[in-house]
């Protein structure tokens, strides 16, 4: 039998997080009760939970009224995230709303994903922080953050500074001049597109799984890093559990296929596609490495609300 679970994020009606309130689950059955406390971010989880019982919460915290929630009935599987959880101060009124839909919950959080950027301005999308509450994207999300990113203004100075870079470099084999860094400029723009819309949008859809990196952020040093480096090879399913990660390696296999079509004849080479794998492969490595131990504190968006 497929077990359930239910959490949610407490907060008060100035929605300020609200710590070490007591969370008590109850159901029929005397020995399906629970009881949790929400941690320092307000979050609380209750796993195990047995699909078709009727539950409800209780929620308590000094100073506050009890909020109740309304029944609660879990599917096999379910994971029902409650939100909008305010808890009112003692003598208010008191009003209860009712939780969101996992779309509804995947899209909020995306919307706060996509507000993640470095320094204040360099994009910083596709890192969950808090990987505990993350719930899976729809196949429309998974677009529409590659779309975001895509359409980014640093995107695209990004891909002209990258244009340069190559233009130095004398790669691919274009002209020099002004014609031959228009080249470049459409060479890098391609090859990040459908590197991006393929790698994060249509084989994650297809794959169902997800695009995103995990940050870990606890447990040694070792174990963050050898996090880090998986993470091109290894991601997280819809369904939860870790997979082989076709969808980035399939990504960059089609965009490195895709500059047959457009890179010069003597750059069309499977010793040349296979660098370019290889190179891709071993750049989101060390971004990850990053990400797990520098980016986060220079990341600006409300990251500890994911």
């Amino acid at each position: 039998m497929q077990t359930g679970t239910i959490s949610g994020t407490v907060m008060d009606v100035q929605d300020e997080i609200v710590p070490d309130a007591t969370v008590a689950l109850e159901g029929a059955d005397p020995a399906d009760r629970r009881q949790a406390v929400s941690n320092d971010a307000g979050l609380f989880e209750l796993k195990g939970l047995k699909p078709g019982v009727t539950y409800h919460l209780t929620i308590q915290a000094n100073g506050f009224v009890a909020w109740k929630s309304p029944d609660i009935v879990l599917s096999p599987g379910q994971y029902q995230f409650v939100t909008d959880i305010h808890l009112q101060l003692k003598g208010e009124q008191v009003s209860v709303k009712v939780y969101a839909s996992p779309t509804e919950l995947a899209t909020e959080q995306v919307k706060i994903e996509e507000q993640q950027r470095i320094l204040g301005f360099i994009p910083n999308f596709y890192v969950v922080y808090d990987a505990a509450n993350a719930v899976p994207m729809t196949a429309k999300l998974k677009y529409q953050m590659a779309l975001k990113v895509s359409a980014d203004p640093v995107t695209f100075a990004g891909i002209l500074f990258m244009a340069g870079i190559n233009q130095g470099a004398h790669i691919p084999n274009y002209q020099l001049g002004a014609l031959g860094y228009g080249e470049r400029v459409g060479a890098v723009a391609a090859d990040g597109f459908s590197d991006i819309f393929i790698g994060g949008a249509v084989l994650p859809s297809l794959l169902h799984q997800d695009p995103r990196y995990y940050y870990q952020g606890t447990g040694t040093n070792r174990s963050r890093f050898l996090h880090a480096v998986s993470s091109p090879f290894i991601c997280k399913g819809d369904n939860g559990r870790p997979q082989p990660n076709y969808s980035t390696i399939g990504g960059d296999m089609a965009s490195s296929a895709l500059e047959n079509l457009y890179f010069p004849r003597s750059d069309r080479t499977a010793s040349f596609a296979v660098q370019e794998v290889l190179i891709s492969t071993a750049e989101r490595a060390v971004s990850n490495i990053m990400q797990e131990f520098v980016l986060r504190k220079f990341t600006s968006g409300p990251k500890s609300k994911n």
